[in-house]
């Protein structure tokens, strides 16, 4: 399929979620910038309510339901930052929303989902999850998938638009993380729409190589993560999202979990800022490519979130020797 959100379709998701989501700083990391050798601007979305850029394309979403719709509430699949802000955008919208998650979802966020007001049940896996997913759809409930859709989609593109208005200037390479490949592929539109030169670097860590895989295979392939990055770990992709990554990305840069942990613990000590895994990659994946930067380059990370204990930064910390 061609790939169907536009940079209008991302312009019209900013007016409409215009004042109910944060504007997240954007600024020059001297830090990075001496790490990697040409002036690296960093966009903090881990900053975003509910701790993800994910609030984007929910409001996004749920905006442009019915009355109807909402009387009837929302279900989604999700065992992470996508549950968390579909309960908190739900909850402030008057709408039920019914998250499942796979049974070996971490702790925190089965909690903070339900503290976003989301409720919750557990399933065997996330194939199974969907499924199940299916069966309330049937029943009359809107299912928000949390990258297959292009209002999702779109939402999550106005972080594109935040980051080239923000920059100060070109930027040459912006560096952002895939699980589904719902954000890359509303951030790549955003940017490359704006700016057709500019080059995108998709992130992964080895364990959550989904749209790898499936770029590979030609069509969409189902895994089961094993990376610590819990929300990279979707369990496919999509024909939408593939056709976005095959229209937008450069290449797609695999890290392994021991240098992202390693990152993550960097940008704490001398940014000070908490990233999740799924974040911190990109610094890893930067770094990584640091040798093909030219004089005079500018680079972007997004950093995409921040929803990790400290009790598993810890743990990996001992894991890796970080």
């Amino acid at each position: 399929m061609n790939f169907d959100v536009t940079l209008a379709d991302i312009q019209a998701a900013a007016n409409r979620i215009a004042g109910k989501v944060r504007r997240t700083p954007t600024f020059m990391s001297a830090g990075l910038s001496a790490r990697l050798g040409v002036e690296t601007v960093v966009k903090v979305e881990s900053l975003q309510l509910a701790g993800s850029f994910k609030v984007r394309g929910c409001y996004n979403k749920l905006l442009g339901l019915s009355e109807a719709e909402r009387a009837r509430g929302v279900v989604t699949v999700s065992g992470g930052n996508h549950a968390i802000a579909v309960s908190l955008v739900a909850s402030m919208l008057g709408i039920r929303a019914l998250v499942l998650m796979p049974k070996n979802v971490a702790p925190l966020n089965i909690r903070l989902t339900q503290e976003a007001g989301g409720e919750v049940e557990l399933c065997e896996d996330a194939l199974a999850a969907f499924s199940k997913a299916e069966e309330y759809e049937g029943k009359g409930m809107t299912h928000v998938h949390s990258y297959d859709d292009p209002a999702i989609i779109a939402g999550h593109g106005t972080v594109g638009l935040e980051l080239a208005a923000d920059a100060g200037g070109r930027i040459d390479h912006v560096f952002i993380s895939i699980g589904g490949g719902g954000f890359s592929a509303g951030v790549g539109a955003a940017l490359k729409g704006l700016d057709p030169a500019v080059r995108i670097h998709g992130v992964e860590t080895e364990g959550a190589t989904t749209m790898t895989q499936a770029l590979e295979a030609g069509k969409p392939v189902p895994i089961r993560p094993t990376s610590i990055a819990r929300t990279l770990g979707a369990p496919f992709a999509t024909e939408r999202t593939m056709a976005a990554a095959r229209q937008f990305l450069e290449e797609i840069v695999v890290v392994p979990d021991a240098e992202a942990v390693r990152e993550l613990v960097w940008v704490l000590q001398n940014g000070r800022v908490l990233l999740e895994p799924a974040a911190s990659c990109t610094v890893a994946a930067a770094m990584a490519r640091k040798d093909q930067f030219k004089p005079g380059d500018r680079v972007a990370l997004v950093l995409c979130g921040s929803n990790v204990s400290l009790d598993d930064i810890e743990r990996w910390r001992q894991e890796f020797g970080v």
